[in-house]
């Protein structure tokens, strides 16, 4: 089997309800969506979303890369290669792992069809049967935070994640608002984006937080300081996650000499896609360091692909991707049981893609062949 077509799709899909996180507001989310076709007449899909805050890549940027330099590089190649596959674009151009997601992912859907087995079953199968979904609250007043948890309790959500990482005061706040208001049955996950930016100001939220019995606190340093993490962790009860600061191997190895935290988040679109993200999970599972994956809040086709890794893996324990139940349209079908995902057992990716939604989303493309 090999490439014979990659298909580039620019798309923006549309949110129900502008998306609020430390350092942006979203009215839609930008997204790259490729179509690789086989000799063999198989077709998968892959998608990447850019963060310019996280990786360093644009929208924009993306699309150039897989137009002008990965898509010509791999026509030719066989997707079942996904060591090789990864070297040549290695070699092609260093680092940005969104782009580099966005072929993987297809690579990987494609080959679980063409042998019929689900993507999970090339990871070495499934182990979870299903996880928890966890609804994501974007920065808002306290009032409207608690609103809105309250709301997603009532319909049978039973953890909630909030996005802080203004001012810290501010932010105490609006935790203490929700935890009050859903009581403490309910799991709540802090996620401050790097808001915070230094331990010393971490900390004296942290001191403030003590009673507010949570799950974890996530990147609330800059993603680079990895020391401020282990200081943070080292003077708080309250378990620390790594998220932004954990991008390739590199970065696992420093969390791990430095036990620098609690639990890590893995994100396809921060690593270059799903080969790369289950060398991290067995890094993270050799350490003794809990794994989540997470997302950038992508489609059923980046979502799809992130659940297929965390439902082969142990040492994941924790779900973020619900990027799907946030757009009022979507390229695919990926379905939610919530307050549960649970995978289906068919080949690839296991969702449908509406062609005629991607085009109707997609503001440039381009197709590139042998």
């Amino acid at each position: 089997m090999k490439i014979t077509e990659i298909e580039i799709y620019a798309i923006h899909l549309p949110l129900h309800e502008p998306f609020v996180i430390s350092y942006a507001t979203y009215d839609y989310m930008p997204s790259i969506i490729v179509k690789i076709t086989t000799d063999s007449g198989h077709i998968g899909y892959g998608e990447g979303v850019a963060d310019e805050h996280v990786t360093g890549e644009s929208w924009e940027g993306t699309f150039a890369l897989l137009k002008n330099t990965l898509a010509p590089k791999l026509i030719g190649e066989n997707p079942k290669n996904m060591e090789r596959i990864h070297e040549l674009m290695d070699a092609e151009v260093y680092g940005v792992p969104t782009a580099k997601a966005t072929i993987d992912i297809a690579c990987y859907d494609v080959v679980g069809k063409s042998l019929g087995v689900p993507v999970y079953d090339l990871l070495g199968g499934r182990y979870h049967e299903e996880f928890l979904i966890t609804h994501v609250l974007s920065i808002a007043s306290p009032e409207a935070m608690a609103n809105e948890a309250e709301e997603r309790v009532a319909a049978g959500y039973r953890s909630m994640k909030m996005k802080v990482g203004t001012e810290v005061l501010e932010d105490v706040k609006r935790i203490e608002a929700v935890r009050n208001r859903v009581g403490y049955d309910i799991a709540i996950r802090v996620d401050v984006n790097q808001g915070w930016k230094s331990s010393a100001t971490t900390l004296q939220g942290l001191q403030k937080l003590e009673h507010c019995s949570l799950d974890w606190l996530e990147q609330p340093v800059k993603a680079d300081d990895v020391d401020g993490m282990v200081e943070v962790k080292s003077k708080s009860s309250i378990p620390m996650m790594i998220d932004e600061g954990l991008r390739g191997v590199r970065d696992m190895r420093e969390i791990i000499a430095k036990r620098a935290a609690d639990k890590v988040n893995i994100k396809l679109m921060k690593c270059g896609g799903i080969y790369p993200a289950t060398k991290l999970a067995h890094m993270a599972e050799m350490a003794g360091i809990d794994c989540q994956v997470g997302s950038m809040v992508e489609s059923s086709i980046g979502s799809a692909a992130g659940f297929h890794v965390a439902f082969s893996k142990k040492v994941i324990t924790t779900v973020e991707l619900t990027g799907p139940l946030k757009f009022s349209k979507d390229v695919g079908n990926l379905h939610y049981d919530v307050p549960f995902i649970r995978l289906n057992d068919k080949p690839g990716l296991g969702i449908d893609i509406d062609e005629e939604i991607l085009r109707e989303l997609t503001v440039f493309s381009e197709k590139v062949s042998g």
